[in-house]
């Protein structure tokens, strides 16, 4: 085996995080060893020219099975000239030059838009939104920015990712702009939002959508155990249990309002937080049962922002926000495919078609 093929492999194992977009990967290998015949025959693909040193001896298939190493690599920096070039060499190239890399990124980028502004077609009931930060260079300093995604079921029970925005922070303005861009692709038939109680959120979801809102479970009990005092979180939390433990709305209000009075005497700030909240903690009990677990939280998001997370973090500081929406646009790309070809729906047929003939159970468009 040649130097070349030997350091190839080594570059090939590197990466312990194996499996970062396989299609994308392909089709970025397949294009810089498209470049690079371009530049040794003197001619593109199909370009007739008088400059031209050699023939191209045609192609065929072959499947290329990769753990991705460098080729990842290079792809979440952004895909940098150093990266690219490196590895191009170890293949026994001659490198790639900065505008063959700048038509490349192009070409990837084209391809994450058109998933990002693809039109969102039928009814979605069930919207999850929520955001997660990540570091990017900017006029020479390095700030955070916000990364927000959103997660649809539709009226068959398929989960897709609707869309993506970067932006300085969780403002209303941003959150606005992007739920009227969601609308203007398409989407209608929200019944239920999902989300933290961040200000700016509630405030668009209230403005842009006529749905319910569900403030995230699992935040608002973290806010409860904050007030309750240590000694007393494990009492507050059974407490408060007992209510998510009903079997409709009614009853879960009724002992909602119990245990807030319950606690009223001895912690009265926590009483008034569980007075204020009742209506939005709850609003997931007006669904079917069977999908309250999954509606109850922003959990469905949490798995899809760790893997974002985990992924940003290689990367560490981005140097601009276009390598954010490559990278994380590809992420999104990958679980929606994912998603599309699991034979389960996340929500059964059956359960999901009486929502939208239920007037009790939210409204279903979307406010201009």
């Amino acid at each position: 085996m040649t130097d070349a093929m030997m350091s190839l492999r080594g570059l090939m194992e590197k990466s312990a995080d194996a499996d970062l977009l396989r299609e994308m990967i392909g089709f970025a290998a397949e294009r810089l060893m498209e470049l690079e015949v371009g530049g040794l025959t003197g001619a593109a693909h199909g370009e007739k020219s008088p400059e031209r040193l050699v023939q191209r001896n045609g192609y065929r298939d072959r499947d290329w099975q990769t753990r991705a190493g460098t080729i990842q690599e290079a792809y979440i920096q952004g895909i940098s000239t150093r990266s690219v070039d490196d590895l191009i060499q170890a293949m026994g190239g001659t490198g790639i030059s900065k505008s063959q890399v700048s038509r490349l990124c192009q070409e990837i980028d084209e391809r994450v838009g058109a998933f990002l502004d693809r039109p969102i077609e039928g009814e979605w009931p069930y919207l999850w939104i929520d955001a997660t930060y990540v570091k990017v260079r900017e006029a020479g300093r390095i700030v955070s920015v916000a990364v927000i995604v959103a997660v649809g079921v539709n009226s068959d029970g398929r989960r897709e990712v609707l869309g993506m925005d970067v932006g300085p922070s969780e403002a209303e303005t941003f959150w606005t702009a992007f739920l009227r861009k969601l609308a203007r692709r398409g989407l209608r038939g929200v019944k239920l939002v999902i989300s933290d109680a961040h200000e700016g959120i509630k405030a668009s979801v209230a403005k842009v959508m006529n749905a319910t809102w569900q403030r995230c479970r699992v935040h608002f009990m973290r806010n409860v155990l904050a007030r309750a005092g240590r000694s007393g979180r494990r009492v507050v939390s059974a407490f408060i249990a007992t209510a998510f433990a009903q079997d409709d709305a009614e009853a879960a209000r009724l002992q909602w309002r119990r245990v807030a009075d319950q606690l009223r005497p001895k912690v009265p700030k926590l009483a008034a937080l569980m007075d204020e909240a009742e209506p939005d903690v709850l609003a997931y009990m007006g669904f079917p049962a069977q999908h309250r677990v999954k509606l109850h939280s922003t959990n469905p998001l949490e798995r899809l922002n760790g893997e974002i997370k985990r992924r940003t973090e290689v990367v560490g500081i981005f140097p601009n926000e276009a390598a954010i929406n490559r990278l994380v646009g590809a992420i999104l790309l990958e679980q929606n495919d994912e998603w599309a070809v699991q034979r389960a729906r996340y929500m059964t047929l059956e359960s999901i078609a009486p929502i939208g003939d239920d007037p009790l159970v939210g409204l279903p468009t979307l406010a201009a």
